[in-house]
């Protein structure tokens, strides 16, 4: 019994030492991640692939100070640069640099996706107390100010968001919703116009704007 069992013995210590040695191989794949000066000397590079993996890089590591650059890459050629510049930039623009204050804005963050709506405000008003010049507890606020249907607070916080970062893409598609809401179409469209032009890639944003567009041009054609 001992001669038949010698190959399948062979066998097992072949597929261990395949293993074994090809543990180090895949390791070695996996490249160890970017710091953020690293990611941001790799934005501009030629390779596609390079740029991809430092867009979602800065995510992680990047700054506020970083959104800049960030949102020069919404206009990349590559879809998958442009989505991941995208992402990261909310990721800074929600960093305050206050450890307490982030804190905060995550628990404010779990009390809207709970429908929480009225701790939720208290909560981005601690944050915009504490730390005023962070604007995104005021496009939060804002935000909350929306689906609560108080537009004229919703549009107070939308301008503080402005004054502190005027190239929030988010904050301006904010004001073109409220003015929907409250049957201005000229000025929504004007709004989303905006937002549009600081992140190109917003395909429902720019939906509304061709059916807008459609909508006043009937409507000068009706009053004339």
């Amino acid at each position: 019994m001992s001669r038949p069992g010698r190959p399948a013995s062979r066998l097992v210590l072949a597929v261990v030492l395949a293993a074994v040695l090809a543990a180090p191989a895949a390791l070695a794949q996996t490249p160890p991640p970017l710091s953020r000066e690293q990611a941001l000397a790799r934005m501009t590079s030629p390779d596609v692939d390079v740029r991809r993996r430092a867009a979602a890089a800065l995510g992680e590591t990047g700054a506020i100070a970083d959104a800049p650059v960030l949102l020069g890459a919404l206009r990349d050629p590559d879809q998958l640069v442009r989505s991941a510049a995208e992402q990261s930039v909310w990721k800074v623009w929600s960093r305050s640099g206050d450890p307490e204050v982030d804190r905060l804005f995550a628990r404010g963050l779990e009390q809207m996706s709970q429908g929480a709506g009225d701790e939720a405000i208290e909560t981005f008003t601690r944050i915009i107390q504490k730390k005023p010049d962070f604007a995104e507890g005021w496009n939060k606020r804002a935000t909350v100010y929306f689906l609560m249907g108080d537009y004229d607070r919703s549009l107070r916080d939308c301008d503080e968001v402005m004054r502190r970062n005027p190239s929030h893409f988010g904050a301006l598609a904010g004001y073109g919703q409220i003015y929907l809401r409250l049957g201005q179409p000229e000025r929504a469209l004007e709004h989303f116009e905006r937002a549009l032009a600081v992140n190109p890639n917003l395909a429902q944003v720019e939906l509304v704007i061709d059916q807008l567009r459609g909508v006043l041009i009937r409507k000068r054609k009706d009053t004339t």
